[in-house]
């Protein structure tokens, strides 16, 4: 009797026991559903220079290519600056040429005329000198002719020497430095005119990418300044979308894993994407995003690129993420 006891008491400790573990025992993985929204890129874009807007030849809506003119600016300012650059470029080139190329033979030869003249001249006041020195008198009219005729000479020395120096300059021709110094002021002067070539390029707006208009935000007579946005241009690729998964689900999202987009509009048609971030920081989970979990929970950003992205995808668009492998 007490026997049976013992075994009917431990059966029913193996069934609450039992019991027990089958409540506390992991619940089955579910299918992984995520809220999202479209997070397409978008662009300001504005003149590098200031200026008054010429024309504008886009309007919002408007699908542009890459390379497609989106405004233009009046040039006259900088078509006149570009012309002053050319000048002085031209002006600094054809110096450095003719220290380069020396003087011309003509030049020369003109010079060492000049040189056989002065030295003629020379000669004569060394004689003039000479034969008044020669003259032993203290008459006051003397002396002041050996005095002028001394002038006389010192002048003839001097203008030989600088007919002489200036025709071995000619000879020589320019030296190292000054080269330098005019390669120099050439090499400005055409930084200058690139420059402002630069500026007259920059006159003309063009996309960069392929996008559609979003916002026009000046018109034709308007003054901008650099940097002052002309248009805001929505970019065709790549179409990403914005969602948040809880840590609990955060191994089943990594990167590279293939999910697929979902929208209200087309519920059975979704979009094929790649999840190619995810944040290493966790945040609560932003208003619009309706999860099942509790508003205030912590969860984790994704971004995910879409594959097959078409123009139904729209900036900020409520999407429904899962995983591919899920589906079925």
């Amino acid at each position: 009797m007490r026997r049976g006891a013992i075994m009917a008491g431990l059966a029913v400790a193996l069934a609450v026991g039992g019991l027990v573990l089958w409540q506390a025992r992991p619940a089955a993985q579910g299918p992984l559903v995520l809220g999202g929204n479209v997070d397409i890129r978008e662009l300001n874009l504005a003149f590098r220079t200031g200026g008054r807007i010429l024309s504008l030849a886009v309007e919002e809506g408007d699908r542009l290519a890459p390379g497609d003119e989106i405004a233009r600016l009046d040039a006259a300012p900088q078509r006149a600056a570009l012309a002053q650059a050319q000048g002085a470029l031209d002006a600094a080139t054809a110096a450095e040429t003719l220290l380069k190329e020396g003087a011309r033979a003509e030049e020369i030869a003109r010079l060492a005329a000049e040189v056989a003249g002065t030295e003629a001249a020379l000669r004569n006041a060394e004689a003039t000198y000479a034969r008044q020195k020669a003259l032993k008198t203290t008459s006051v009219s003397l002396q002041q002719a050996l005095d002028s005729a001394e002038a006389a000479l010192g002048q003839a020395q001097a203008a030989h020497e600088a007919a002489v120096q200036a025709h071995l300059a000619a000879v020589t021709g320019a030296r190292p430095a000054e080269i330098a110094q005019a390669v120099a002021q050439r090499q400005a002067a055409t930084a200058a005119r690139d420059a402002a070539q630069i500026q007259l390029d920059d006159t003309v707006l063009t996309t960069p990418e392929a996008g559609t208009v979003l916002t026009r935000a000046v018109e034709p007579g308007a003054m901008v300044a650099a940097g002052t946005t002309v248009v805001t241009l929505s970019l065709d690729t790549p179409i990403r979308v914005r969602a948040y998964v809880g840590e609990p689900d955060l191994g089943r999202v990594a990167p590279g894993t293939k999910v697929l987009v979902f929208t209200d509009a087309h519920p059975g048609a979704p979009y094929h994407g790649t999840v190619g971030f995810v944040s290493s920081r966790a945040e609560f989970t932003p208003k619009q995003v309706e999860t099942q979990s509790l508003r205030s929970a912590l969860v984790y950003r994704l971004r995910i690129t879409v594959e097959d992205g078409d123009a139904a995808l729209r900036q900020g668009m409520p999407v429904t993420v899962r995983l591919a492998a899920e589906a079925g």
